[in-house]
């Protein structure tokens, strides 16, 4: 019995004890690790302010111009009623790792390498990456000099990532992607917010503002430029193909060939006006499409401009405003809700318009045999949209653009074929049926464009 009550009465203590001990640990320990988290913290911010404050006062220096286009930062500016240039660090701090500016490679020349040298002596480990220059690149010389491309500034926790943009033929803002070395410096945790992949962004108006008491330039728009990331993937058309194709099949230098051209190009241009006013995504599709991924050019035989866009895009006023532009509708088929198709003249060349439907496993797009009422659709597998450059034009094609080529073209699609039946030749078309006899009048209209 009485050792019954010594086992208890230990037993009650050990209790006690622990209890003290874990109470210790949480409210002790814990406060002390909480304050320790706190004031990391608070270092980072301050690393990173004095980071940006040293980068651009580098940057001023040299006078070089550097924008803004962290999108954690210009998201928190946005819409901000109030003044940006409190002492207090409230935009910069964010306790993010990472904060990105751009330059254009306009106002960044030799003076680059002056500034990586000042900022290597002000303690910041720097690391440089390179590109071809894209815009020396064709289908005659497929090799290009370097240029800089893109640059890690790292002082401490805190690292500045400069992008370079280019300004391209077609009037826009280019940058390449990060080609990653083994003896690239590894980021850790921080992921770079761009260089994934190249990117097109349309040219910006700068404005010089002042954030957390820091003098710099940002987007005049912050929303716009912002909007524009996501979607901002570029694809480059593929030189070294282009130019095994004409050495293979030579290039077609004929007058007709030579005008038929120049006339698909202003087409082209035009019809890219008309949509973009419209707000409308489009993209190259169908012989275009293969013209850009094949040769990097239009397909002299194939007499028409294909463009695709997607049916939940559709803007009642498309036609009209075609036509204001000097497009004469030359037949539409379908219906918005089913296998709808616009076809368009200017000159000589025609424009198709072809509507694609979504659904949950692939992509699909109508077509109308004008004399049977006959109904086909082409599947396409699920893809997504990026921009490239063509004609010196900033235009869309199919991320996944060998999938939709094969889709439509299959797997001979390097061989040109001048004889093409859309009823037959396409893997990808199958007969669906006919159109009833009521909506005939409604679903196949013919105009005369002369």
């Amino acid at each position: 019995m009485r050792r019954s009550h010594i086992l208890v009465g230990l037993t009650f203590c050990s209790i006690i004890f622990l209890s003290v001990q874990l109470y210790f640990l949480s409210n002790v320990v814990g406060r002390k690790d909480s304050e320790v988290n706190t004031n990391n913290k608070k270092n980072m911010k301050q690393q990173a302010y004095e980071n940006i404050k040293t980068f651009l006062a580098t940057c001023n220096s040299h006078k070089i111009p550097v924008i803004l286009i962290d999108p954690l930062v210009l998201a928190s500016i946005v819409n901000v009623s109030e003044k940006l240039s409190e002492k207090t660090c409230r935009f910069l701090c964010t306790g993010d790792r990472l904060t990105t500016f751009g330059a254009i490679n306009n106002n960044w020349g030799p003076e680059w390498q002056d500034i990586v040298s000042e900022m290597t002596k002000k303690g910041f480990s720097t690391t440089m990456f390179t590109t071809r220059d894209p815009r020396l690149v064709t289908v005659d010389s497929v090799s290009s000099p370097s240029v800089p491309a893109h640059v890690l500034l790292q002082r401490q926790d805190h690292t500045i990532h400069l992008v370079i943009f280019y300004e391209r033929p077609g009037n826009y803002l280019w940058h390449a992607p990060i080609r990653w070395r083994r003896t690239s410096p590894q980021t850790g945790e921080i992921r770079l917010k761009f260089g994934d992949s190249a990117g097109a962004y349309d040219k910006m108006e700068i404005v010089g503002v002042t954030i957390d008491n820091i003098a710099m330039l940002v987007p005049r728009n912050p929303s716009v430029f912002l909007s524009q990331i996501p979607h901002s993937k570029f694809l480059e058309c593929n030189h070294k193909r282009a130019k095994d194709f004409y050495a293979k099949y030579p290039r077609d230098s004929t007058p007709e060939a030579v005008l038929f051209r120049k006339e698909a190009r202003d087409v082209l241009t035009r019809g890219k006006i008309v949509l973009d006013q419209l707000g409308v995504r489009f993209w190259m599709s169908s012989g275009t499409c293969l013209g850009w991924f094949r040769q990097c050019d239009i397909i002299p035989y194939g007499m028409d401009v294909d463009l695709g866009i997607w049916i939940k895009d559709y803007n009642p006023k498309l036609i009209a405003w075609f036509k204001m532009s000097g497009f004469h509708l030359e037949h539409l088929f379908g219906k918005v809700s089913d296998s709808f198709q616009l076809s368009f003249v200017y000159g000589s060349v025609k424009l198709d318009l072809f509507f694609f439907y979504e659904e949950a496993d692939h992509m699909w797009n109508g077509g109308t045999q004008a004399k049977t009422g006959g109904k086909f659709k082409y599947y396409f597998p699920k893809f997504t949209l990026c921009w490239t450059e063509f004609l010196e034009l900033k235009i869309r094609i199919p991320c996944e653009t060998r999938d939709y080529i094969e889709a439509n073209y299959g797997k001979n699609w390097f061989e040109p074929v001048k004889k093409w039946d859309w009823k037959k030749s396409p893997p990808n078309v199958v007969k669906i049926g006919q159109w009833n006899k009521d909506e005939l009048d409604d679903v196949i209209q013919m105009f005369d464009v002369h």
